[in-house]
C-alpha cells in the first residue's frame, strides 16, 4: 500500500491513465506537467482558492488533468453532466458560481450555449476557441509556463444532487486549508478498506460527472495506481479490459451486474478475471438474487457501501457478512446510525423509520438553506432521506426512500422535475411520475396521467408526451412509458398519495 502523493511524486514513466477506447496512455509525468501548467494558467487568469471551476466533458484523460489542477489550486470542482439540456447545464454552472468552465470539441455546441447563458463564467477553456472568453485548452495545459504561482492548497469537489423542487443542489463542504496533497477520508477508505495502492489497476466504467467514478479514480491516482477509463459501460468490453490490463479493482452499479449476468455462460467463462481482488458496488439497491449470482460467479470479492455525496455517513459490508445478512448495506463506520420515527423518537430494532447519521462532518446545500435545515434534526443528526431498519447486530437495511427519487441504472432521477414539465402540457390535467421495477435498470420512469380530455388517452398521446419531455429534459429523465388513469389518488388536502401508485405497480 502506498501513501497519498501528487502525480509528480510517482515514477514519471508509470502509466497513470489508460483510455480504453483507443488504448492511449497518460503517464504520471504527463499528468503532473499538464495539471501544473493548467493550474498556473487558471491562477494567471485570476482564479484563487475557494473559487469554482465547472467541467463539461465526456469521459477522457483530460478530466484528470483538470481535476488535479483544481485540487492542487484550492478550487471547487463541479462536474456537469453533458447529457443535460442547455438550460439544465447552464443552471448548474450559474448556481455553483463557476468563474471558469472546461469543455472539449466533443461537446462544443453545448458548452458554447452554456457559456452564452452564463455571464459569471469569465474563462472558457476549449478546443475550439471563438474569441471572447474562450482560451485554447491545449495552450493552457501543454504550452503555458509551469512556473507561475500555484497555491498548492487542497481543493474539493462540489457535486450536485437534486432538491425537493427537482432543481439540482450543490453539496458544499468547507475547504480544509491543508496543503496539497493531504490525506482525505476517501484516500483512507480506499487504501485501508479496499486495498488500493501502487499496484492497483482500477477499471472506471461509469461517467466521471458522477461523484463515485470521479472520486475513486482520482483517489486511485493519488495512491499511485493506474486507472483504466472506459468511455461508456459495455458488458463484454469490461470483461475484456479486466483480462487485458489485469484489473484489480472495479466499481459498478447493480445494473452492470445484471448486464454481466445476461451474458451467456460461455461469454463470461472465456475471460480470465483472476486478477480481480475487489468489486465495489453502490449507488442503488442491489436485488438479493443478483448479488447471490454475482458471488457464485466471481467469488466473495463483492464489497458494498451506502453513502452520499454529502459525506454524512458511510456503511459498508463485504461478501461474507452479506451472505449472513442478505439485503443489508452494512454497518456504519465512524458515527452511529439511528432509525427515527416521524415524531423524532428512535424506534426499536427491526422497525422501519428514517435513516439518520450521528457525528458526521457539516455540509450544506448551496443556495438552499431550507433543504440544508431539512437534512438535520434537532440533535444534529443528518439524513439522506432514506428509510430502513437495523437488525440486532446493527446491520442497516434500506426499505424505501423518503423522497420519491427514482434510481435507474445507478442514476438519481427526481420525479418532481418531470412532473413540472408534463403539468404544462395542454392535454394533461394531472400527472404523477414514479419509478416502476425494471429487471435491468432497477427502476424505470413511468408517468401516470389524467388526460384533460379522456378521449385523448391512448398510444398517440403517450408518444406525444414522451417526445414533449425529450425536448425539455435530458433523455435519461424522461418517461419510458405513460399510463392513463381517470383520476389520480389525491388526499383531501390535495397532496398526491404517490405511495398508492407505487404499490399498485410494484404488485404487478
Amino acid at each position: 500500500m502506498s501513501t497519498v502523493a501528487a502525480p509528480g511524486q510517482r515514477p514519471a514513466d508509470r502509466d497513470a491513465v489508460i483510455f480504453a477506447p483507443d488504448g492511449s496512455t497518460t503517464s504520471y509525468g504527463q499528468l503532473e506537467e499538464r495539471s501544473i501548467r493548467l493550474a498556473a494558467r487558471l491562477g494567471a487568469l485570476g482564479l484563487r482558492a475557494g473559487d469554482h471551476l465547472a467541467v463539461l466533458l465526456p469521459n477522457a484523460p483530460r478530466y484528470y488533468e483538470v481535476a488535479f489542477a483544481a485540487l492542487r489550486s484550492g478550487l471547487y470542482l463541479t462536474p456537469v453532466n453533458w447529457h443535460l439540456t442547455v438550460d439544465e447545464a447552464a443552471y448548474i454552472v450559474a448556481d455553483c458560481g463557476a468563474r471558469a468552465l472546461v469543455s472539449s470539441a466533443a461537446v462544443a455546441d453545448l458548452a458554447d450555449a452554456v457559456v452564452e447563458r452564463s455571464p459569471g463564467v469569465e474563462v472558457h477553456l476549449t478546443d475550439v476557441p471563438r474569441g471572447g472568453r474562450d482560451v485554447d485548452y491545449a495552450d493552457a495545459a501543454t504550452v503555458g509556463s509551469p512556473g507561475a504561482a500555484v497555491s498548492d492548497v487542497e481543493g474539493s469537489y462540489m457535486f450536485y444532487s437534486s432538491g425537493t423542487t427537482g432543481r439540482p443542489k450543490g453539496i458544499l463542504r468547507s475547504l480544509t486549508g491543508q496543503p496539497f496533497p493531504t490525506v482525505t477520508t476517501i484516500d483512507l477508505l480506499m487504501a485501508g478498506m479496499y486495498g488500493f495502492g501502487e499496484d492497483a489497476v482500477y477499471l472506471c466504467p461509469a461517467p466521471l460527472y458522477h461523484a463515485a467514478p470521479l472520486g475513486w479514480s482520482v483517489g486511485t491516482l493519488r495512491l499511485g495506481g493506474t486507472v483504466v477509463l472506459m468511455d461508456r459501460f459495455d458488458a463484454l468490453g469490461a470483461l475484456e479490459l479486466i483480462e487485458r490490463y489485469r484489473v484489480t479493482h472495479v466499481q459498478v452499479v447493480p445494473t452492470m451486474f445484471v448486464r454481466w449476468l445476461k451474458l451467456t455462460d460461455g461469454e463470461r467463462a472465456r475471460h480470465d478475471l483472476s486478477s480481480l481482488r475487489v468489486i465495489v458496488h453502490a449507488a442503488a439497491p442491489c436485488p438479493v438474487e443478483v448479488k447471490d449470482r454475482m458471488i457464485d460467479w466471481v467469488g466473495p470479492i463483492l464489497k458494498e457501501y451506502y453513502a452520499g455525496s454529502e459525506g454524512n455517513g458511510f456503511c459498508a459490508i463485504d461478501s461474507v457478512e452479506w451472505l449472513a445478512h442478505r439485503g443489508s448495506v452494512g454497518r456504519p463506520l465512524g458515527g452511529a446510525v439511528h432509525i427515527v420515527a416521524e415524531d423524532g423518537a428512535e424506534v426499536p430494532v427491526g422497525e422501519v423509520g428514517g435513516v439518520y447519521f450521528e457525528g458526521s462532518p457539516p455540509f450544506e446545500y448551496h443556495n438552499d438553506p431550507v433543504k440544508t435545515a431539512e437534512a438535520f434534526d434537532s440533535r444534529g443528526w443528518s439524513t439522506l432521506g432514506d428509510v430502513g431498519y437495523v437488525d440486532a447486530e446493527g446491520y442497516l437495511y434500506l426499505t424505501d426512500r423518503r423522497s420519491h427519487m427514482i434510481i435507474s441504472g445507478g442514476v438519481n432521477i427526481y420525479p418532481q422535475e418531470v412532473e413540472n414539465v408534463l403539468a404544462l402540457h395542454p392535454k394533461v390535467l394531472d400527472v404523477a411520475v414514479i419509478g416502476v421495477p425494471d429487471p435491468e435498470m432497477g427502476e424505470q420512469v413511468k408517468a401516470v396521467v389524467q388526460a384533460a380530455d379522456p378521449a385523448d388517452a391512448g398510444p398517440a398521446l403517450e408518444q406525444e408526451l414522451i417526445a414533449y419531455c425529450r425536448d425539455r429534459l435530458a433523455a435519461f429523465k424522461c418517461p419510458r412509458s405513460v399510463d392513463f388513469d381517470e383520476a389520480l389518488p389525491r388526499l383531501p388536502t390535495g397532496k398526491l398519495a404517490k405511495r398508492l401508485l407505487r404499490d399498485r405497480y410494484a404488485s404487478r
